[in-house]
């Protein structure tokens, strides 16, 4: 499907700009992940002492701060990255699809605690939101990954714990924020219908997937 290997960040950042839609790890559909095109030597490593190497997962957070592109759990409750070209369209669809949440709603909760901090790890807005008690973390999750699924919640950044000689370590937590706060009011603004946005990602898609089902994809805009 593709044929190129990325060996680089910017080789990364140049890939989903050309694609518009890239998820970080396993689609569904073969070879459609960033994971899956990382050239061999870029792939996720487990030394004999326990410690890991994996350039993908560090590269997140540089592919955020280039600022040409979305990341969040878009697809089937999986992360993607979409390019800014694309992400009017994707937002205009999945709002049009899911109304703001019913206020005093747990999620309308959750967005209201994000916007007036503006950006929060999500450990943080967890607690915020007294999501603190036993089997707590999962359930807080889901709500955050639907809002994400409405474009209602975005991931800005990754933050990273240090350790006492100030090296950072772990899988990092996830920096969220709103897509306003992020872009400004007006970044999601979109001169198509929704279903003409729906359209026109079904068909791009479509092309980029010559091999997935209709059903497939019809599953990942969903």
């Amino acid at each position: 499907m593709f044929h190129s290997y990325i060996h680089t960040c910017p080789e990364l950042i140049s890939c989903i700009q050309q694609i518009g839609f890239l998820p970080l790890l396993e689609s569904g559909i073969p070879g459609y992940s960033a994971e899956s095109m990382m050239a061999e030597e870029c792939r996720y490593t487990v030394f004999p002492d326990g410690s890991w190497e994996w350039p993908l997962w560090e590269w997140k957070g540089s592919v955020l701060r280039d600022g040409n592109c979305v990341y969040g759990k878009f697809f089937a409750g999986k992360a993607v990255f979409i390019s800014r070209e694309w992400w009017p369209d994707f937002f205009n669809w999945r709002r049009s699809q899911h109304p703001l949440p019913a206020v005093g709603s747990i999620e309308d909760i959750i967005l209201s605690t994000l916007r007036e901090h503006g950006s929060m790890i999500n450990r943080e807005l967890r607690a915020a939101c007294d999501f603190t008690g036993p089997k707590m973390r999962s359930r807080f999750d889901a709500y955050v990954t639907r809002l994400q699924m409405a474009c209602r919640i975005v991931t800005e950044d990754f933050v990273y714990p240090t350790d006492k000689h100030g090296h950072e370590y772990g899988f990092g937590w996830s920096l969220l924020t709103t897509p306003e706060h992020l872009f400004g009011s007006d970044a999601g603004s979109c001169e198509r219908t929704p279903e003409e946005s729906y359209q026109r990602m079904n068909e791009h898609l479509a092309r980029l997937l010559p091999h997935a089902s209709e059903k497939h994809i019809q599953k990942l805009l969903k």
